[in-house]
């Protein structure tokens, strides 16, 4: 008698988890061609920055450079901060990368910097927007983490907000005792933010983002326009740069042509 009632549980049982996993099998594939979807309508974008004195990779320390003036220079430290980007598809629609703030730090990765950008919309884009340094409601948000984390050297404090851009390094022509130069360059309100937006060329080139194909837009750096157009830097005079205001501007004024699109690749 307990062996038919053992059985006939047992039979219960299997009914039941038989049933149940009968109810769940229309969901799995649902829930796998949603993913499936939204994983072919994106791709991933890479930016590559390469540092560049005209011509010239940039060498850290041990290669002097002229600038415009006849100065002679040599670089210890480069870097800048891309924020705010947007992609223009062919179609002329824009897409605004979400939380876009980029720390080009070419002392740590090398005259040539790779950012990858994830979950962008696949398509054709024919044209890039971004900032040159961090917006100004950054400026005043608090901590921050990540690239825009104080530690990484590239903050004053709430009132003055981040620093920019930061070049460092020695000419025989500076004004300063010790023959270095320092520019520290920011100011995110008023007559004298540096802030610059700027949309380099694609030159009728396009980026072609795809689910399967990860394409590369390599912009070119160009250090040598910071110390000119539309005003040549005399070193002599321009040394000491390390705060907001008209001096700060008048360097960001130079530098806001300073990256090209060098090429694309698909």
């Amino acid at each position: 008698m307990k062996t038919k009632i053992l059985v006939h549980l047992n039979l219960i049982l299997i009914v039941l988890f038989a049933f149940n996993s009968c109810k769940k099998d229309p969901k799995e594939p649902i829930n796998s061609n949603s993913s499936s979807t939204t994983n072919s309508n994106t791709g991933k974008l890479i930016l590559s920055f390469e540092a560049m004195f005209g011509d010239s990779v940039l060498v850290f320390h041990n290669k002097w450079y002229i600038t415009s003036n006849g100065d002679s220079i040599k670089i210890s430290t480069f870097k800048y901060y891309i924020s705010n980007i947007q992609l223009t598809k062919t179609d002329n629609s824009i897409y605004i990368v979400p939380e876009s703030y980029i720390l080009v730090n070419h002392n740590a990765m090398g005259s040539l910097a790779s950012f990858t950008l994830n979950n962008i919309p696949v398509g054709q884009y024919k044209g890039i927007k971004m900032l040159i340094g961090v917006d100004s409601a950054r400026n005043v948000s608090g901590a921050q983490t990540g690239s825009l984390d104080p530690a990484n050297g590239m903050f004053w404090s709430w009132t003055t907000g981040y620093i920019m851009l930061k070049l460092e390094g020695t000419s025989p022509q500076s004004g300063s005792t010790t023959k270095d130069f320092f520019y520290h360059i920011g100011g995110f309100s008023g007559v004298t933010s540096v802030l610059k937006w700027v949309n380099p060329s694609f030159n009728s080139a396009t980026a072609n983002v795809t689910s399967t194909t990860i394409p590369e837009i390599h912009f070119k750096t160009d250090i040598s326009e910071i110390f000119k157009t539309p005003t040549t830097i005399n070193l002599a005079n321009d040394f000491n740069i390390v705060m907001p205001g008209v001096k700060s501007k008048m360097i960001a004024d130079n530098y806001s042509d300073m990256i090209t699109v060098e090429h694309i690749h698909n």
